[in-house]
């Protein structure tokens, strides 16, 4: 499908997990540690996006830097780090904090700003201006919101699962970014 490896605007951190079935178009860069399933979208219309490292991006997830009437300039969309891409979601934001969540069918439009840990439940939708606070989840019919009192917990054991079982069954990319010296020392 997506023919990215052979890209020079494709960066691929060490460790990551990105199956060749995947869709990515456009400058984007991967950071370590992060898994992309196959029928996932990468999307960099506007802008390069830059994708933190323990990320995981599941089926038919899309993250999209699309452009839009208003736009000047080439925006960058930056994704934190450890947060949860889940089946069919779009992701248009502009910048996603660390450690949140994205379930099924849940949609963020590109005027909203994720910060940090939060839950967004399966099918709701963020589509007005605005930045959303730390560790609030959205969730029914009506997109309802709550302060959780803690912060969702990083998926390292899906994480883990994932980098270990994807590569048996699925073609990957091979990383082609070195490590930087901030990675190697921790």
């Amino acid at each position: 499908m997506a023919s990215s490896s052979r890209r020079p605007n494709i960066k691929v951190g060490v460790g990551a997990i990105v199956c060749e079935e995947a869709v990515i178009k456009g400058d984007v860069t991967i950071g370590a540690r992060t898994v992309v399933h196959p029928r996932a979208s990468i999307i960099a219309e506007a802008g390069p996006i830059i994708i933190g490292e323990g990320n995981i991006v599941e089926e038919m997830a899309v993250i999209a830097n699309r452009i839009s009437e208003d736009q000047s300039g080439t925006p960058v969309q930056i994704i934190g780090n450890y947060n949860v891409f889940e089946v069919d979601c779009v992701c248009e934001a502009p910048r996603v904090g660390d450690n949140n969540i994205l379930e099924s069918k849940a949609y963020v439009g590109r005027q909203v700003e994720l910060t940090n840990g939060i839950i967004l439940c399966a099918s709701c939708s963020l589509t007005e201006q605005e930045i959303v606070p730390e560790n609030t989840i959205v969730y029914g019919e009506q997109c309802q919101r709550r302060e959780m009192n803690d912060k969702p917990f990083p998926q390292m054991g899906q994480l883990e699962y994932l980098m270990k079982i994807l590569p048996n069954y699925h073609h990957v990319h091979k990383s082609n970014v070195k490590p930087s010296k901030i990675e190697s020392s921790t």
